[in-house]
């Protein structure tokens, strides 16, 4: 196996990892609608491509679901559909400021079209999250549960996953361009 070859996977590992340690860094610090749950997948994704971040964010949830929660499995079709649809688009047109909101944007909209009917058909919208008492509230205003759910849904991803597609173009622009040469990242 080449250089090029261990470098792709030391970035998928090291995404992998990323993915979950900031999750629970935020839940820890209890940020509400930032979640960081998919920064590892943006960014294996934009430097790697769609099969790399895909992959990413099925072995992301794979890892979570077998070591803290079994719920999380469901959600990785999400995860490896972030991870695809970031790296087409990074691949088709440059990954600038603009590009990364716009991606983001696209992105949280995607989450929540796959993730609400996760949610609600198999833990009737409520999935031991920060974001179950503001569905809880919407429900009491008279909105369905898979309505509820959905705008809670898209609210938090539209702020969490901008702020992650942000962060990562943050983060390419400080890796050295030899290693950006290696794994054949085109800026």
């Amino acid at each position: 196996m080449g250089c090029k070859n261990n470098l792709k996977i030391s970035i998928s590992i090291i995404s992998i990892i990323a993915n979950i340690l900031l999750t629970v860094i935020t839940k820890w610090i209890g940020i509400s609608f930032i979640f960081m749950d998919t920064v590892g997948t943006i960014f294996s994704a934009v430097l790697l491509g769609p099969v790399y971040g895909g992959i990413v964010g099925l072995i992301t949830n794979i890892l979570t679901a077998l070591v803290k929660n079994p719920k999380e499995l469901p959600f990785a079709l999400v995860n490896m559909v972030i991870g695809i649809c970031v790296g087409v688009l990074a691949k088709r047109f440059k990954y600038n400021f603009t590009t990364a909101i716009i991606i983001g944007g696209i992105v949280a909209i995607i989450a929540p079209l796959l993730g609400t009917p996760i949610s609600v058909y198999l833990y009737g919208g409520v999935a031991n999250g920060s974001l179950d008492t503001l569905v809880e509230s919407l429900k009491r205003t008279g909105e369905t549960l898979l309505t509820a759910t959905f705008i809670t849904r898209l609210a938090s991803n539209f702020i969490d996953k901008i702020f992650s597609c942000i962060l990562i173009w943050l983060v390419i622009k400080k890796i050295p361009t030899n290693i950006l040469k290696t794994i054949e990242y085109k800026q």
